[in-house]
Formats: structure tokens, C-alpha cells, sequence
């Protein structure tokens, strides 16, 4: 399986580094001819806004929509959450996403940089607990369509409640970044979402 990391802008690396050690083979995708020859695709953390306009310039916006709409499954972190969502609130006029999954999602709505946090998250349908996640500038989930289900809210504190994991179909987005704790359980159930995927292809 190859799996690719949206490598306009972010937190690129840390992810093909997660990835690798899930067991597959994982590349930095960063034009539309890279993305045809990919299982599954990551959005990493970083800003949406420039990922926005990278997409747009490099001529990935398009062809991302078409494979997500042809089933691919895609994994969001952060800016990726905002990336994939049909509504952004809080954002710029012009912010474009890859309209994935049915929910609206509020930009920074922990806070600005100042106000990162990290907080205890369980995710269903991942064994293990608990996790240590790490909010940087986090968006969170204001509302999910019917088809969606929330996969994880965040369990004490001022946030108590506010949903930061969800998936529809193939598409799965957290609120936090996996990518950082070396805590590797997003990943390699990303990783079992693509295997399952990957015969309909």
C-alpha cells in the first residue's frame, strides 16, 4: 500500500515518519500526477489557509475532491480536520477545503497559539484508553451531518465536550495531531481504514 502525505505545507515529516512506522510506504504528494498512484492520503497540521491556496495553485484541489469522491480514504489532523470539512467558520472569504465530510468546523475555536493545550481524548474504535492529545490552534466540530459519526470528544476541562475525532466513510478528522506524541493508534487505524479500502480500487 502507499499511502501520501498533502505536502504543501505543515507538518509533513512527522507524519511520513508515523506512517513509515505503521508499515507502509509512505511519500510526500505535492502535484495531481503524484496523487493518482496513492492508496490513501494524509492532510497534516499547519495552516489552512495556506494549504488552501497551495492546493489551488498546484493544482490540487480538483483532484483531491475527485478521489475522495471516488472513495479514497483521507485522514485530517488539524488544519487537515478544516481541509476536509463542508462548512469552515471563522475562516477567509475565499478558503477553499475539499468538501469531504458533512460538518462545520470552527478555526482556532481553542484559542490562538498562546492557548495550546494538551488534554485526555478517547477515541470508539480504538482500544488502548485514553489518549495524550495535543491541541495546537485546534479547530473543533460545531455540528456533523447525519452520516458522520463522532469519534471523540474531549473529556474534561473548559473544553469538556467539544467533539475533535469524527469519520464518514473513508474520511476520518481529528481536532489534535498523533503525529507528535509518537502515540501511533490514529495512524495505523488510518492505515486498516486503506487496507479495507484498497481492494474496491
Amino acid at each position: 500500500m502507499n499511502i501520501g502525505v498533502l505536502a504543501l505545507q505543515g507538518d509533513v515529516r512527522e507524519h511520513l515518519s508515523a506512517l513509515a512506522e505503521s508499515d507502509v510506504l509512505a511519500r510526500p504528494i505535492r502535484r495531481p500526477e503524484e496523487l493518482a498512484d496513492v492508496d490513501g492520503l494524509v492532510i497534516p497540521g499547519g495552516e489552512s489557509t495556506a494549504i488552501s491556496n497551495l492546493a489551488v495553485t498546484f493544482g490540487l484541489l480538483d483532484p483531491i475532491r475527485k478521489r475522495i469522491a471516488d472513495g479514497m480514504p483521507v485522514y485530517g489532523s488539524c488544519a487537515g480536520m478544516i481541509m476536509l470539512a463542508t462548512t469552515v467558520l471563522d475562516g477567509r472569504p475565499d478558503q477553499e477545503s475539499f468538501q469531504g465530510i458533512d460538518m462545520t468546523v470552527r478555526r482556532n475555536a481553542f484559542g490562538r497559539q498562546v492557548d495550546s493545550f494538551e488534554a485526555s481524548v478517547e477515541i470508539e474504535d480504538i482500544a488502548g484508553g485514553e489518549f495524550h492529545a495535543v491541541f495546537i490552534r485546534a479547530p473543533w466540530v460545531e455540528e456533523v451531518g447525519a452520516d458522520v459519526r463522532v469519534l471523540g470528544r474531549v473529556a474534561d476541562g473548559a473544553a469538556a465536550g467539544r467533539i475533535v475525532a469524527v469519520r464518514q466513510g473513508n474520511l476520518l478528522a481529528t481536532a489534535f495531531h498523533p503525529e507528535l506524541t509518537g502515540d501511533l493508534r490514529v495512524h495505523r487505524y488510518f492505515v486498516e481504514m486503506v487496507r479495507q479500502a484498497a481492494p474496491a480500487r
